[in-house]
């Protein structure tokens, strides 16, 4: 009897040794591979990766609306999104108020602003939003953060989806399409600069950019909180003048199923000195990753492994 408990035991023991140092595993579900969601992702996974105890990859996706689905029936552990989706998912409200609530959504890291685009052909005549009635204008895939701002905003100047010859196509196709001639315009909501639109200006496409600005900006901060007011700087790609937009904070996302250390140990990983020079380093946008904005109000509430390492780190009561 006694050796039999001191089988059990020894086997109960390696069983915990070996949850203990199995590596665990984390995918970020991303967005298209020419815009910003993709190559943050995938520096952000590499950072935050540790050999044999976590690996974290970086999954090109359809954007925000796809992300927040994935991460809501687990097919995807986390995800890149824009913070009115995933406020409206996990309220139930928005785009999702005909649809099941996500209240399991959590929060790891509050991220970067995202610049709403519209990229036309310099020198088409076409200066406002409001030129965009009949015209050929890609609005992005379904399950994009760019789709749904393309509706708000086509709507805040007075025009319905129907006004517009939309396609729902990725901006990378949208670029090339505009270049040939067969596209007069297309949306992008996401971190400047974005690589479609640097791609498309280095070609030595002469491209403009759209403003979103005056009583129709104002409109549209009214009916979102999460809007703010935006400049796309001069030369942000080249060629092209300075531009009074919008934009949106990009989250990183999961779900409250995940286990609290691991997202604990990633979000930790983040915020190391080294991670944040290599960030800096990496990408524009990743000199905006840092730790006095990540725990900063988004509408959802925090993964309970972020809010241990915020409160750890001194920027959370």
């Amino acid at each position: 009897m006694h050796l039999k408990r001191l089988l059990w035991g020894l086997i109960g023991m390696a069983a915990t040794l070996s949850s203990v140092h199995a590596q665990q595993y984390l995918c970020i579900g991303t967005g298209g591979t020419v815009g910003t969601y993709f190559p943050v992702g995938v520096l952000v996974a590499q950072l935050v990766s540790q050999p044999g105890k976590i690996l974290v990859t970086a999954q090109a996706s359809n954007g925000s609306l796809g992300n927040v689905i994935g991460v809501a029936n687990g097919t995807l552990e986390s995800g890149f999104v824009q913070a009115d989706v995933a406020s409206w998912a996990y309220a139930g409200t928005g785009i999702f108020a005909d649809k099941a609530a996500v209240p399991s959504l959590r929060l790891i890291a509050n991220l970067y602003p995202e610049s709403i685009h519209i990229v036309v052909k310099k020198g088409s005549g076409i200066k406002t939003v409001a030129d965009l009635r009949g015209k050929r204008v890609a609005l992005d895939e379904a399950g994009s953060g760019t789709l749904i701002n393309a509706r708000q905003v086509l709507n805040a100047y007075g025009l319905k989806e129907s006004d517009v010859q939309a396609e729902y196509i990725k901006p990378g196709m949208a670029s090339d399409r505009l270049r040939a001639g067969m596209l007069d315009a297309f949306f992008l909501t996401a971190g400047a600069p974005a690589q479609a639109i640097s791609d498309l200006a280095s070609s030595g496409f002469e491209l403009a950019l759209l403003p979103i600005d005056g009583p129709a900006a104002t409109r549209l901060r009214a009916a979102s909180p999460f809007f703010q007011t935006d400049t796309i700087e001069a030369g942000t790609y080249p060629g092209t003048a300075a531009a009074q937009t919008l934009a949106v904070g990009a989250l990183w996302v999961t779900s409250d199923k995940i286990r609290d250390d691991l997202i604990y140990e990633v979000t930790k990983s983040l915020f190391q000195p080294a991670a944040q020079k290599a960030l800096a380093g990496g990408h524009v946008k990743g000199r905006l990753i840092t730790l006095q904005r990540a725990a900063q109000e988004s509408g959802i509430p925090l993964h309970l492994g972020a809010q241990r390492f915020y409160r750890e780190a001194g920027v959370l009561r």
